[in-house]
Parts: structure tokens; C-alpha cells; sequence
């Protein structure tokens, strides 16, 4: 008896031929980069070292694009926001030991953000695997154990054979819902050693669909059908899943205000009549969603900040749903539903009855207005004056990457991101020195359009040395330093908390003239010129930096009750 998945493709004799009689002067890194080619990569990013030389010697021989970053945690960066803005398992080709772990910051923020990044690491020689301290150079008791806490999957290497397969099964791991980095280690010998095995040339790894229950879904769209005060919040999920256009006709269907978290910018437009903004952090936002009797929501854990640090207490039905079956009712009870955002849905939008509510759009604009009201008591006209002025400087279709620094808190709660994958930042994991060496990758991604990078000085100190590789690779990226002269953020949290501040003080560079010895142009701008400078450097092609020495506020704490 024969079935139909036990047939085969046979090879063709051309194939055959090719197989019997690969090309010479291959090694173990050369199956590495033709199984990245065979699974559609173009780009890879990293740093080489001793134990990865056979992987790079294979790499110059391939078609692959290499860019190289100066950092690892950079290069790590750069490859989260190439994945996160093509939806492609970015590649990271580390070598062994601090190179590798100097990389584990970004990985942790690719993992909170749900970015496929697939890192392949060297590793010492097979000889000194497991048998304790052989003194190798780099050598870890247990490379993979640094690792395991923070990616998605991790996936060994042994022999030559088993490279292909190792490599297709993380690009599916690291593309399957929920999206994240994912860990490959190589052994040094294995890399370095000259190889027969045929030309790898089948790349079928199809990452597995995460699609939801339908009794579940039958019970979401009746709850939320019949509704008196339906919400949505939008997380992250929704971005990763390109589900946007789907949440829209849901919550248009069902009249349903929608708030899209931090990590969810772009979700749902700013503008639209049920758009509550991303106003996570304030108690009007919170008892807002706290009043609806059914909550839906889509692509996000409910984390910290999408709770209002916890102190969201919903009082009607929740559901969830999310494909981080760990963060599935994790904060709240719910009826959860594992599922990738997009079939989720499309599942509710098969399934939901149309809602009638005139009085919708009028409770959205009574909300935003209390929120604007609050913040207008603050006084706080410069930073909302500076958000304006990005706003109006930036080109129609463009990308931004916000670092952990004072505007890029306002920019969550008050920026409008024009488009659903358009705005990035490291509030995932919450690590300094994201914005730049992530606005890299996405510019290597679509080199035709301008990429903005906001920083404040201290996290652009983490950044400086990719100035070097902005240049190299001439990168169409703008880098707006707002110059505090400290960890500002920091300084308020101390300053409230304590009465006076550690540690938050930095002498720092004239990044002006910093930039120009990378060859790099630079301008010190003002708040008032702020709008023109910006607009002049996103204008022109290569990178640039804009320097605004300004300290800022933060807007009033509004979580508590």
C-alpha cells in the first residue's frame, strides 16, 4: 500500500551528476551559508572570530550580503530589526564564547519582541565537547546553557551531515508563531574541515501554523457579538502576524475601540474614530478598559506596561488571545485561545455578528480628551512640541527605532507611527542601545528609504563604534542624540524615589565632531530648529547625526488608582 506523503521527489540526473561530483575546496561552513541560501536568505549579519573562520573563508564564496557590525550585541540588534521589518529569519554568525555572549542582551530583547533572528555560533573543537576544561581559547563549560534561558529553541552540531538539517529546523523554529531568535552551535573542526557531502540545494522548512480552536472562537465572537461595551487591545502579536488589516474590520464590525500597546504601535490607525492612541499608563485609559464587558485581546501577554504596571483590574469577560502559549491568562484569567493573531481574527471576522453602537467614537474622544487634559495640567509643551516636530519632519513612508531614553517613552504613549511594522523600540526587554544598530539592519533591509534612530547620550555611548559601519556600508539612516548630559530617565525615577541621584551623571563626547571623524555629518540643533535639521538629514543619502541638548520630563505617573 502507498500513500500519497510517501512519495518522493526523485533527483533528476543533472542533480544526480551534481551530486556525485560536488565542486572541491568546500568545507563545513560552505553547507552552512548554501543552507541559508537554500532557504531564501540574501543578508547576514555578524562579527568573525578564530573558531568561525571556516564559516567566513564559505562565506566569501557564497552570494550572500555580509555586514559586518563592530559589537555582537549590535550586530545582534541590527538582525532582530531586519527580521522584525521583512518577517525573514534573520542570521547572525557569531563565534565562540565572549563573542557569543556578548551577544545575549540583544537576543533577549529579539525574544521579548518575538523577532526571528537565528544565530549560528562557532564552538571550541569537537575533541574538547564535554569533557571539562581543555583550555581552548573561549572555551565555556556549557556554551548552550547561556543560552537556553533566553532563545526560542537551541540546536547542536556535531558532525557535517547534520548541518543542513540542524540550520532548517531553527529557520522554521525561529518563524513559527510566536517569532523569535533561536540558537545554532557549530564546532570549530566541524567548520574548518574539507567536506564531500553534495551542494545543498533543498530549502523546503515551512514554519507549522498556530490556527485557534474553533469551539473557542465560537465563544469569543458571541461574547463579543453581543457586547454592550466591547475593547480591544492590540499587542505586539498583531504586528508580528501582519494582522492590522484584519483587526481593523473586526473592531470596525463590531464598534469596538481599540488601544495597541507599546510593542503594538501601528496596529490600528491613530486616527481612525475607535482609536484609543496607545495610552497605556494612564488611569483614565485603564478604568476605560476597565469598564468593557468583553476585552479582546489580541497579541499581547498583558505584561507590565500594558497593564499599567500591573494594576489593571478588568471586571468583565476577557479573552485573550496569544501565541505564547506562556503568557496565555499568565496575568489574567481569560478564555485563552492559542493562536497566531492573523487566523484568530480571520476566524472572528467569519464568525462575529455586526454591532450597531453610535455612541462608540463619542466614548473613544471623551477618553483621549481627559488624557489631553491631564497632560495639559503638566505643562509639558516642550516634549510634545519636540514629538510634532519628528512628526512633521519625517517623509511620508519611513521607519523609526527608539532607544530606553525620555522621548522614546513619550513616542510610545504619544507618536504616531503611520503604519502598522514602522515603529521599533527595546521596551521588550527594556536594554539600552537599541535604536541605532537596529535602524542599521532595517536600512540594509530597504536602503531606498530614510531610517530615524532616536537615542538620549547615554545609550548612544553603547552605538558610537557602528558609526564606523554606517559609513562602510553607507546606510541611509539619521540619528537624533537627544543630550541630557545622563541616564535622564534614571535621574527622574532617583530623584522621585530617593531625593537626589547615583550614578546618572556622564561626561560624554562632542558627538558633533565625533560623528564627523567617521565621516559621518553632524548638527547641533535646537527645539525650535529641531523640525528643519531633521528634515534636512533624513533628506539627504548616507547616514548623519542630529544632536539636541535639551533635558526633558517625563509625563506625571498616572497608574495608581
Amino acid at each position: 500500500m502507498t500513500h500519497d506523503h510517501d512519495q518522493v521527489l526523485r533527483p533528476t540526473p543533472a542533480q544526480t551528476e551534481a551530486a556525485l561530483n560536488p565542486p572541491p575546496g568546500r568545507n563545513g561552513g560552505d553547507l552552512v551559508v548554501e543552507t541559508l541560501a537554500a532557504l531564501g536568505t540574501t543578508t547576514v549579519f555578524g562579527l568573525p572570530g578564530q573558531h568561525a573562520l571556516g564559516l567566513f573563508d564559505a562565506l566569501r564564496r557564497s552570494d550572500l550580503r555580509y555586514i559586518g557590525l563592530r559589537v555582537e550585541n549590535n550586530a545582534g540588534f541590527a538582525a532582530d530589526a531586519y527580521g522584525r521589518t521583512t518577517g525573514e529569519a534573520a542570521p547572525l554568525l557569531l563565534s565562540t564564547g565572549p563573542g557569543a555572549l556578548t551577544s545575549l542582551a540583544a537576543l533577549q530583547e529579539a525574544a521579548s519582541a518575538s523577532a526571528p533572528v537565528l544565530a549560528i555560533s562557532s564552538q571550541i573543537p569537537t575533541a574538547g565537547l564535554g569533557g571539562g576544561r581543555h583550555g581552548y581559547l573561549h572555551e565555556l563549560p556549557d556554551q548552550q546553557a547561556s543560552f537556553r534561558g533566553v532563545v526560542k529553541s537551541v540546536h547542536t552540531v556535531r558532525t557535517q551531515s547534520q548541518i543542513p538539517s540542524a540550520i532548517a529546523d531553527a529557520w522554521k523554529s525561529a518563524l513559527t508563531a510566536p517569532h523569535g531568535p533561536v540558537w545554532v552551535e557549530i564546532p570549530q573542526d566541524v567548520l574548518l574541515a574539507e567536506t564531500l557531502i553534495p551542494v545543498v540545494t533543498g530549502g523546503d522548512a515551512f514554519p507549522e501554523e498556530l490556527p485557534p480552536r474553533p469551539e473557542l472562537t465560537a465563544l469569543a465572537a458571541h461574547l463579543l457579538s453581543n457586547a454592550e461595551r466591547p475593547a480591544i487591545i492590540a499587542g505586539g502579536g498583531v504586528v508580528r502576524a501582519d494582522a492590522s488589516g484584519k483587526l481593523r474590520a473586526l473592531a470596525e464590525r463590531l464598534q469596538a475601540p481599540v488601544v495597541t500597546t507599546y510593542g503594538g504601535k501601528g496596529a490600528f490607525p491613530w486616527t481612525h474614530p475607535l482609536s484609543l492612541q496607545s495610552w497605556m499608563e494612564d488611569r483614565h485609559m485603564t478604568d476605560f478598559l476597565e469598564d468593557a464587558d468583553v476585552l479582546l485581546v489580541v497579541g499581547s501577554g498583558l505584561g507590565e506596561l500594558s497593564s499599567n504596571y500591573h494594576t489593571f483590574k478588568p471586571r468583565g469577560r476577557v479573552v485573550q488571545v496569544e501565541a505564547d502559549l506562556g503568557k496565555l491568562e499568565s496575568n489574567h484569567p481569560a478564555l485563552g485561545i492559542h493562536a497566531d493573531a492573523r487566523l484568530a481574527l480571520q476566524a472572528l471576522l467569519e464568525t462575529v455578528g455586526v454591532r450597531e453602537d453610535e455612541g462608540a467614537a463619542v466614548r473613544v474622544r471623551e477618553v483621549l480628551d481627559r488624557v489631553g487634559a491631564r497632560l495639559a495640567a503638566q505643562e509639558l509643551t516642550l516634549e510634545q512640541g519636540l514629538l510634532i516636530s519628528i512628526r512633521a519632519a519625517l517623509p511620508p513612508r519611513f521607519l523609526s527605532f527608539w532607544d530606553m531614553t525620555i522621548l522614546s517613552y513619550w513616542a510610545w504613549a504619544a507618536f504616531d507611527p503611520r503604519g502598522a511594522n514602522t515603529m521599533h523600540s527595546a521596551q521588550g526587554a527594556g536594554g539600552l542601545g537599541y535604536a541605532f544598530p537596529a535602524a542599521l539592519g532595517a536600512a540594509v533591509a530597504d536602503p531606498t528609504h530614510p531610517v530615524l534612530a532616536v537615542s538620549g547620550d547615554g545609550g548612544a555611548l553603547y552605538g558610537i563604534a557602528e558609526l564606523a559601519t554606517a559609513r562602510q556600508y553607507d546606510l541611509n539612516v539619521t540619528w537624533l542624540i537627544v543630550d541630557d548630559g545622563g541616564y535622564g530617565i534614571l535621574r527622574e525615577y532617583m530623584t522621585d524615589a530617593f531625593g537626589e541621584t547615583a550614578g546618572t551623571e556622564l561626561a560624554r563626547p562632542d558627538f558633533v565632531a565625533l560623528a564627523e571623524s567617521f565621516g559621518v555629518p553632524g548638527v547641533r540643533t535646537s527645539p525650535e530648529t529641531l523640525e528643519a535639521d531633521l528634515a534636512k538629514a533624513l533628506g539627504e543619502a548616507g547616514p548623519s547625526v542630529v544632536v539636541l541638548p535639551v533635558v526633558l520630563r517625563m509625563f506625571g505617573a498616572t497608574h495608581g488608582s
